[in-house]
Parts: C-alpha cells; structure tokens; sequence
C-alpha cells in the first residue's frame, strides 16, 4: 500500500503594512501649530506602537483651509503612495483629508486601486472596508455642507462691514501702518508714494519710475524689487487718497476660494475719510487720467496684438508674473515677464523652449500631439515652481508635475542657423587668404 503522510501547512507570516499619517491645520496661528506638532507626536507614537505597522512618517500641512488644493505635504503623500511606498495612510478625520466630497472620494478611490487604505480615526472607518465608501460618502458631505456654512458666515460678516463703511486689506499696504485697527502714515514711505506720483505726470513710465527706485535702494512694499507692476498697482490704489472703494474682490465659491474682481456682479461701496491721505485726490485723478490716456494711445498703435495659446496661462512662482513669448534667433521661447523687462539679477528663471512646452504638455495631457482645444479645456494654469519644472493645474482639481530637459546645443540649432555659421566660416577663411 502507498503511504501517504500530511504535511501541515506553515501560517504564512503576517506581512507588516507600511503606514503613514496625515495631519492638518487651518491657520498660521500659534495655538493652531502647537496643535499640528501634538498631531505629529500622536500619529508617530500611534503608528509605531502598533506591531503591524511599519513606520513611513508624518505627512504635515499648514494651510489656510481643507477646501483649497495648496497643501504640498498632502501631495507629496499621494505621490508617494503612488510610487508603492505606503500601504496605510492615517488621518484624524474627513474633515483634515478633504471638505470637498468629489475631492475626498477621487482620491480614496485612486488610493483604493492601488492598494492603498485609508484609515480615519475619528469615524473609525477603514476605507477598504465593505460600507467604508459609503459611510465616506455620507460623512463628507456633512463636512462639505459645515464649510460652506462658515464661509456663508464670514461672507456676511464682511459684506455687513462694508455696508457700515469699515475698511480691509490695509495689512502691508505700503504708505501706511496698520495695528490695533488703527491706520497711520508711514511717513518714510508716503515720501516715495508722493515722489512716484511727481515721475509719474512729469512723463516718467511705470518702468522707468520702478528702475529708479531700484537704483536708489528703496524696497517695495514686499521688501523686493520695483516692478512696472507694483507701481502700477499702487499708483492706481485710491486708498491713498483717504478714501477707499470696498469690495474690489470677491470669493468665487467657498470650495475653490478663488478671489475673483467685482465687474458689477456685487454691490460696491465708497467709504470717504477712512483714514488719513498721502496724496490729494487732485493728483490721484491727474495720474489716472493721463494712465488712461497713455493707455489709450498705447492700444491704437498696437492694436494687432497676437495671442497664442499659452498667453497668460504660464505663472513663475518666483516672482508671481506670467510668461511672455519671444523670438530669438529664429526659434520661440517662454519667458518670465520679470526677467524681460529687468533682468537675471529680479528673477533668474530660464526660459522654456516652445516646442519642448509643447511637448511636455502633450505627454501629460496623454496626446501623440499638442491640441490647443482640449488644452483650454483641461488645464487652468501652469506654474514654474523652479527652473526646468512645471506643475499643472487640471479643471478638475489634480496637479501634475512634469520635468523637462535642455536641449543639447547641437540640438538647439536651426538650418538657417548652420546655414549663417556655415557662411561665417566661408567668409573668415576668404579674408584670411587675401
């Protein structure tokens, strides 16, 4: 007879889950980031007592609201569990992951496909789990709902100031200091907001007026450079009047809180004799009517003014002005505004090759080529955080960062530029014979 003999099958060892933690909060406050350090401290103690887990880190964000897509240590999370480096991601509530129930779900769910679970200990919810997505669902939707009900409040809050007449924004507004409510002079800067407004009506541009100031040593009111746009911007502020017009801006939606200019969509409302002025209304009014005039004159003479497709649509994170297309030696270039109007030494960010921008927003938009339509359609914005990066921003709320690379310098060269070189070298060598 055969014997047989049964082997027992070994447990297979339990196989640790790689866990990180994600912890938010809403304000810059003191209070505020002694309660994210006591979050860090919680979630690093919680996830290495566990036998289990095996500790990634702490994700950390200060940001002004759940509701705004700027937290980088939330996407650097995500592009780490995307890389397969978490297996658990650890959060205190739904409330500090997202308050945007499409947001919140879109990313459980692409955690979900990779394998990626998503605890959130308040709720007790795994969101692996059977009825996870459901209870998520419904548990967000409260958090979305008690957001949009504090920003309804704080709206009618301001929009109740405004009509009483009480002013806002005169926190770093140059010309003037701001504390305990109260408005004062700053008079070592009233003295150049009044020398702007003399260079301005005695024929002097915005440009000129910010390089001269910039020779001079006088800091803007960021403590950088003068920029053709800063001195626009202040030449143009009726705030230095006394007076001041209220509710220039208002939020688009509490979601997204992007800030949009009021055109007529809200009421508006000029309060006279806030505070004290730095120039006469005389002057202000001289200044703004000869603004309009050069601008007018300026528009009649250049009024074929191309627009391509990335035309306002490029922002360099260094100095918060957008790109410009130019043509050097027969190839188009993007280039950041501060750079061409001041140079290397106000903002050194490299220009991007077109066809390389091209490119690159081809492959992230997943095209064989560039497509101007659906470009417009799918992309807000593109920012240049660095030189040789580029993050863009998706309609629907994702952000995707891209590297390109230098073209080589044989690369970089056009027919017609071997062409002249080529003729160059002809000619040298005709006057070296002679």
């Amino acid at each position: 007879m055969r014997k047989i003999h049964r082997v027992e099958a070994l447990a297979p060892l339990p196989k640790r889950r790689r866990a990180a933690a994600y912890a938010r909060v809403s304000s810059g406050k003191e209070t505020m980031l002694h309660s994210l350090s006591a979050q860090v401290s919680f979630f690093s103690g919680l996830i290495q007592k566990q036998p289990d887990w095996e500790y990634v880190g702490v994700y950390a964000d200060e940001s002004l609201t759940g509701t705004k897509d700027n937290r980088p240590e939330f996407r650097r999370l995500l592009d780490d569990c995307r890389a397969g480096k978490i297996d658990i991601v650890i959060t205190k509530s739904i409330s500090r992951f997202a308050r945007n129930t499409v947001t919140m779900l879109e990313t459980v769910r692409e955690l979900k496909s990779l394998g990626v679970d998503v605890y959130f200990q308040r709720e007790n919810i795994y969101s692996m789990s059977s009825d996870g997505e459901l209870m998520l669902t419904i548990l967000a939707s409260f958090a979305q709902e008690e957001s949009r009900s504090v920003s309804e409040n704080c709206r009618w809050r301001i929009q109740r100031d405004f009509k009483k007449g009480k002013t806002v924004g005169f926190n770093g507004m140059y010309g003037y200091d701001y504390k305990n409510v109260e408005i004062t002079v700053n008079e070592e800067q009233a003295a150049v907001v009044r020398r702007m407004f003399e260079w301005y009506i005695s024929g002097l541009g915005l440009s000129k007026i910010a390089q001269k100031l910039n020779e001079q040593g006088v800091p803007s009111c960021l403590g950088g450079r003068w920029t053709a746009g800063r001195v626009g911007d202040l030449i143009g502020n009726e705030k230095l009047t006394g007076n001041a017009i209220l509710q220039k801006f208002y939020t688009e939606s509490h979601l997204t809180k992007k800030q949009k200019r009021n055109n007529g969509e809200k009421d508006r409302y000029f309060a006279e004799g806030t505070h004290p002025a730095i120039v006469s209304t005389e002057i202000f009014e001289t200044a703004k009517r000869l603004r309009a005039e050069r601008a007018a004159h300026f528009n009649a003479r250049d009024n074929s003014k191309n627009t391509y497709p990335f035309s306002g649509e490029i922002l360099c994170e260094r100095c918060g002005k957008k790109y410009k297309r130019k043509k050097a030696v027969g190839k188009f270039n993007w280039q950041c505004s501060t750079f061409l109007q001041e140079g290397k030494a106000a903002c050194p960010a490299k220009q991007i090759p077109e066809d390389t921008l091209m490119a690159v927003t081809a492959e992230v938009l997943v095209l064989a080529e560039f497509d101007e339509d659906v470009f417009k359609k799918s992309i807000t914005e593109i920012r240049v955080p660095d030189n040789n990066c580029l993050a863009f921003f998706f309609s629907d709320g994702r952000i995707v960062h891209r590297k390109w690379q230098d073209r080589s310098r044989r690369e970089s060269w056009t027919d017609e530029m071997k062409q002249a070189a080529r003729e160059r070298a002809l000619q040298s060598k005709g006057g070296a014979s002679k």
